[in-house]
Order: C-alpha cells, then sequence, then structure tokens
C-alpha cells in the first residue's frame, strides 16, 4: 500500500469532516479477517485530497464516542459502522431462543443492557477450549480496556460468528468454526494452520445473560467449542492481559481464588456457568480422546 493511498467511508447517516493528514489503522483489527498471516504492526495511510475527507457514522456510533470508552474498544464496536456497513460483515447475528438467525445488529447494541432489557436482543456467540497435549487448558485474561468484563479469567478465546457468508454457514457449524479460528488468530496471534476448522469440536451450547455493569452486558447463545492443539501464542494486547496453562488443579485453584476474592482474580460469567454444568466431566473426555461422545447440538442449556 502506498502512502498515497485514500480510505473513503460512506453511510446515509450523519458526517463527521476529518482533515488532510496521516494516521494509523491496526491490520489486526481490520485485515486480519482477509490477510489472516498478515503483520500486526500499523501501517501508516496517507489521505491524498487536498480537499477534507468525510467519514460518516450512524448515530449510534456517534453516540457511542463517549469519554469513558478505550479508543481501540470504541474502533472494535464500530468498525461495522465505519469500514463495512453496507455489507454488514461486522455485526452480530441475532437469533431466537432456538438460535434461528432473525437479523443482526451492532456490537454496540449486542451488549448495550438498555436494548438487551427491552428489546430481547439475543446473539449469537462462541467460547473456545483449547487443550495442549499434556491436556492443560489454556486461558486468557482479558485486556482492561474490554468494554464488557474487564481483567476477568475466562476460558480460551471468546466472541460472535458475524454476519458475514463464512460464518453464516450452517452445516457442521462451521460458520461458527470460521469465526473460532478467525479470532484465535485476532487474539492470541495462533495460526489458522495451527487450528485448522475441522479440529474444533462443538460439544454444547448455552443461552445466558450477564450484566457487566450498569450500562454494558452479554445476551447470547453460546456454542462451546473444544480442540485439542499444540499452539504458539502471541497475544494481542488490545484484546488480551495475559495468558497461562492449568491442569485441573490449576483450575480448582483458580476458582478457590476466584470465590475468595484473592489476588482480585474474577471469572467471566459465562466461564462460570461451563465449569460448574460441563466442564469437568467434558475434560475427561479430552484426557481419553472421546471428545465426539460428548457432543449434544441437540440441546440448548438455558443457564442463570
Amino acid at each position: 500500500m502506498s502512502s498515497a493511498s485514500t480510505f473513503l467511508l460512506f453511510s446515509s447517516a450523519s458526517s463527521i469532516c476529518i482533515p488532510k493528514r496521516s494516521f494509523f489503522i491496526r491490520t489486526s483489527q481490520i485485515l486480519s479477517p482477509l490477510l489472516p498471516r498478515i503483520s500486526r504492526q500499523p501501517i501508516p495511510v496517507r489521505l491524498s485530497s487536498s480537499q477534507p475527507s468525510i467519514i460518516t457514522m450512524s448515530s449510534a456510533a456517534t453516540a457511542a464516542a463517549d469519554s469513558g470508552m478505550d479508543a481501540v474498544q470504541r474502533r472494535l464496536m464500530f468498525e461495522d459502522e465505519l469500514l463495512l456497513q453496507k455489507r454488514h460483515m461486522q455485526r452480530c447475528i441475532l437469533v431466537d431462543a432456538e438460535d434461528r438467525v432473525v437479523g443482526h445488529d451492532s456490537k454496540y447494541n449486542c451488549h448495550l443492557m438498555e436494548k438487551i432489557e427491552s428489546e430481547n436482543l439475543l446473539h449469537r456467540a462462541f467460547s473456545v477450549f483449547l487443550f495442549n497435549s499434556k491436556y492443560e487448558l489454556l486461558l486468557q485474561q482479558r485486556s482492561e480496556t474490554k468494554v464488557t468484563f474487564p481483567k476477568v479469567w475466562t476460558n480460551t478465546c471468546c466472541s460472535h460468528p458475524l454476519y458475514r457468508d463464512s460464518e453464516l454457514i450452517e452445516e457442521n457449524f462451521l460458520g461458527v468454526r470460521n469465526a473460532a479460528q478467525r479470532k484465535l488468530f485476532d487474539e492470541l496471534g495462533i495460526a489458522a494452520e495451527d487450528v485448522p476448522v475441522d479440529q474444533f469440536i462443538p460439544l454444547g451450547r448455552m443461552l445466558y445473560k450477564a450484566p457487566s455493569d450498569g450500562k454494558w452486558g452479554e445476551h447470547e447463545l453460546d456454542y462451546l467449542l473444544f480442540i485439542v492443539q499444540d499452539v504458539k501464542v502471541h497475544p494481542n494486547p488490545d484484546e488480551v492481559a495475559d495468558v497461562k496453562y492449568v491442569n485441573r488443579e490449576g483450575l480448582k485453584e483458580l476458582l478457590r481464588k476466584a470465590e475468595a476474592s484473592e489476588d482480585g482474580i474474577k471469572l467471566s460469567p459465562w466461564f462460570r456457568l461451563v465449569v460448574e454444568n460441563f466442564l469437568l466431566k467434558w475434560w475427561d473426555h479430552v484426557e481419553k480422546g472421546t471428545l465426539h461422545e460428548a457432543a449434544d447440538m441437540k440441546t440448548i442449556h438455558k443457564l442463570t
């Protein structure tokens, strides 16, 4: 890309005028779905027109630019509005309680408790549980700049399939698997070839609602994906504060500390639900190599 390249973004909503200048776009957040092995280093993009360039955003995106939200997380929340709005490629998949697709909406609306409560917005999600060859589970601590549940410990990777063709594929849950592979790279720098989509084993689905604070929260129909692979991890600091592998005893110690509020340890509500309802019995199948025997993708577990 040359330094004279220009990006113009359009929508039907109000406009923001940005003067001619250089700015940076992180390839890890914008180009990684298209070029999964591209460097995470920022690349300069220069607006070459002699006139100010016009970037427009929806009223929701404008409202979201509040001072309390980290700049990186704000961009992630609204890259659908600013970059790919017409194609809906960065919007969450809305579903009903039976996991039937009913539409799509922005990440902002899907995590705004006012919207969740007033419109019963429910979106599709996934949670990856990645084990190494020692049968240790990779955990991550969410970045302190995350909008929902910052600094909490959780499973390997948690995110959403998006309203795009490759992640809407229902057959063999391929859309969710594709999304999991994408986000493992985006959050943890795990190369796509190290986590082939056919190696993800969907074990179940759960529906839950969890407020994060007075404004934000989750209401998700969550696919629980297990995979056993040795991988190289390069965490993205915009997404992940820390990572560690734990065996069963290490997990129990983490649970004890969370219960005792020791060392400031907190767990995400979805991870706690999986631990309390499924994880330890599924761990047996991980060690025995019989995960397929544990799968139940017909039931949607409604948990609180």
